[in-house]
């Protein structure tokens, strides 16, 4: 698996939280006057990203997307690593938490899942920022508390539950970087993947004996049919998320124990 180029927690972690939670110093500023907020610096920077991804997110490319100058804009953010972190709080920020409390745990969980799949699917750069060390911005922690409440009423441990909502978030986050990696593929070469199967159709009859690969054959020619391509995003995530509920019904509802003979 490729190492993701961006992280969060690389800035300075003291002013990186000031600026998250917007508690910078009072008094007198350094350098140019400002005319926008930091908010405006930070929606600019994620607009940036969505169009053209993080890589283009540079602290010169986005004074000009904002219409300052580079300088300028080091008086409302230190660099980029401390940016990212203001970019992905202000994303989990906007986030939908409507109230699912009387549902279900495996709806509240397929739900929070969902929310985290169509962020990904809006900013797909997001998925591929490493969140080892998180922004602990207000975001964040609202994201953070409304999606441990799917667990209530499972009888989840504080430590179980942390672990159980990293496992549902990481095969989402798996899930959406597998659909980037095929819409990218997609857009390259400019051919869906059913005409790149059928141009390629007559090659592939001749390298993939059946003899050697019975197994292989067999099934990759089943799942091509059934999708028109060697791979569906939607499919894997349907078929992946219902296991992964599956793997923490044990733990929330085991089933009933036998009761052993006297």
């Amino acid at each position: 698996m490729r190492v993701p180029d961006h992280h969060t927690g690389g800035g300075d972690p003291a002013h990186t939280l000031r600026l998250l939670w917007r508690r910078t110093e009072d008094g007198p500023r350094r350098g140019p006057r400002q005319g926008r907020s930091l908010d405006d610096i930070v929606r600019a920077a994620i607009e940036l990203a969505d169009r053209e991804g993080l890589d283009a997110v540079t602290m010169r490319a986005l004074a000009k997307a904002v219409g300052v100058a580079p300088m300028t804009l080091y008086t409302y953010v230190p660099g980029k690593a401390e940016l990212i972190d203001l970019m992905l709080d202000a994303l989990y920020a906007d986030m939908p938490r409507p109230d699912r409390s009387g549902e279900p745990w495996r709806t509240r969980v397929a739900a929070l899942a969902q929310d985290n799949r169509e962020l990904f699917a809006a900013h797909p750069w997001a998925a591929e920022v490493a969140t080892g060390r998180p922004p602990l911005g207000p975001g964040l922690m609202a994201k953070y508390e409304y999606e441990l409440r799917a667990f209530d009423d499972t009888g989840l441990d504080d430590v179980t539950r942390d672990a159980a909502l990293t496992f549902v978030l990481d095969f989402v986050r798996a899930a959406a970087r597998s659909a980037a990696e095929a819409r990218s593929a997609r857009q390259a070469s400019a051919w869906t993947d059913e005409q790149w199967w059928t141009a390629n159709a007559p090659l592939l009859a001749e390298v993939l004996d059946e003899r050697r690969y019975p197994t292989a054959v067999r099934v990759g020619a089943a799942a091509g049919a059934a999708h028109n391509a060697a791979y569906h995003p939607d499919h894997a995530y349907t078929f992946g998320l219902t296991r992964v509920l599956d793997a923490l019904t044990p733990l929330i509802d085991p089933p009933p124990t036998t009761p052993t003979s006297p």
